[in-house]
């Protein structure tokens, strides 16, 4: 992957005043997405294309739509935009095409550090940054005397306090939606601990293991603190508690902390309170308990050649520079010239600066995390034990791998 950590800090602060030219398409364009503010935005710019039909399948199950709608001869969708783990699958099952030519005829404002190179070929163009990281009500925590937790360990005393001393009944906010978001807040604690997935050099699983099972504990301590239908709240949930003034601290993508203070009938309280910081640290690890992450698009190979252009000319349209307005620009951390950081970037910074590790971008990673989303559950509900939940875990873990051969 060509997309390192000093190459992505330098692009958050790189601008530019290259000019684009309009946007004219002579094909379809279909494009499967994740649903957020900045996601749109993109999309939105996409759509302004002229000569051709741009439509868009925006939604939280794109990371089970994806591979089946590229799969198809032709594909029905000629564009997927994924992150670091979305990739693989797509890699994984050869139903996206290298870049590189079209990067050559249509690249002229795309960045080096924006080209994501896999065995030295261009598979996706990266347009922002993400990682995951404290958002907090500053004066929530004020009214208990308290200062922004920097551990885990320390949030878990604050949201006893604001819980005992009656200002929030369930002060913490978390992403746990049973599968892939409940995997992810797994993921990021794992590594905070120090964890590591797989055997060095190899796919054998290593996640039942001290690291586990304490991220396990920790994660069962602050779901005492959610609200107690956690298992179903994605960020979107989740943001929607925090927008209703019920959560005073949570761990939220810095691509949804734009909006958390301006979407409609956020009180005037909620917005006054809302603060970013970075991600924070649990146990004695060395690592924040976060992932560094980067989102871009690909373009699908099962399309013909006319189709391929059409599709990655309208999503370079969407990230154009001169999109870059006072709308578009605080949705995310762009990796886009004329990009200029907004203080809602300040939580992505912190990851940055902290030394947050990347998503594990290794083929047999999606496998990983598919099956802890699948089997944490159990756990989280009182049902087994922690050295249990890992222990189904890496079982599905190397079912599938052996099935697709890693193993």
């Amino acid at each position: 992957m060509k997309l390192k950590k000093i190459a992505l800090a330098t692009a958050l602060v790189t601008a530019s005043t290259v000019s684009w030219a309009a946007c004219t398409i002579n094909d379809r364009v279909n494009i499967i997405g994740n649903e957020f503010p900045a996601i749109h935005a993109v999309v939105d710019g996409a759509k302004e294309c002229n000569g051709g039909e741009v439509k868009s399948n925006l939604t939280a199950d794109h990371q089970k739509l994806n591979v089946a709608g590229m799969t198809g001869n032709p594909a029905e969708y000629t564009s997927a935009i994924i992150a670091n783990s979305s990739i693989v699958a797509l890699m994984n099952e050869d139903v996206i095409r290298p870049l590189d030519d079209l990067v050559a005829r249509h690249g002229q404002n795309i960045k080096e550090n924006q080209l994501i190179t896999i065995d030295g070929k261009i598979m996706a163009v990266a347009f922002m940054a993400n990682a995951q990281h404290l958002v907090y009500r500053a004066d929530m925590l004020e009214k208990i005397g308290a200062k922004p937790p920097k551990t885990y360990e320390e949030m878990l005393e604050i949201a006893e306090k604001l819980r005992t001393e009656g200002v929030a009944q369930n002060p913490i906010g978390g992403a746990y939606a049973a599968g892939w978001n409940l995997a992810q807040e797994f993921n990021n604690m794992f590594l905070g601990y120090g964890g590591e997935f797989f055997e060095a050099g190899s796919a054998n699983p290593t996640v039942n293991s001290p690291a586990g099972i304490s991220a396990l504990n920790m994660m069962k301590s602050l779901s005492a603190y959610m609200n107690p239908d956690f298992l179903t709240h994605d960020s979107n949930a989740t943001n929607a508690e925090f927008r209703a003034g019920n959560v005073a601290m949570m761990n939220m993508w810095g691509s949804r902390a734009a909006t958390l203070g301006t979407a409609e009938g956020v009180s005037q309280e909620v917005a006054d309170g809302l603060a970013i910081a970075g991600p924070l640290m649990v146990g004695e690890g060395k690592a924040p308990a976060s992932t560094l992450w980067w989102d871009g698009f690909t373009v699908a190979k099962n399309i013909s050649d006319s189709e391929a252009e059409a599709t990655f000319v309208a999503m370079a349209n969407g990230i154009a520079p001169e999109r870059m307005d006072d709308e578009m620009s605080p949705l995310a951390v762009w990796l886009i010239d004329g990009y200029e950081p907004t203080a809602q970037a300040q939580g992505v910074f912190e990851a940055v600066n902290m030394n947050t590790l990347p998503y594990p971008m290794l083929p047999y990673m999606g496998l990983m995390h598919t099956a802890l989303g699948n089997e944490l559950t159990d756990f989280m509900q009182g049902k087994e034990s922690a050295e249990q939940a890992l222990a189904d875990a890496e079982a599905a873990y190397i079912a599938a791998a052996k099935e697709k051969g890693f193993l």
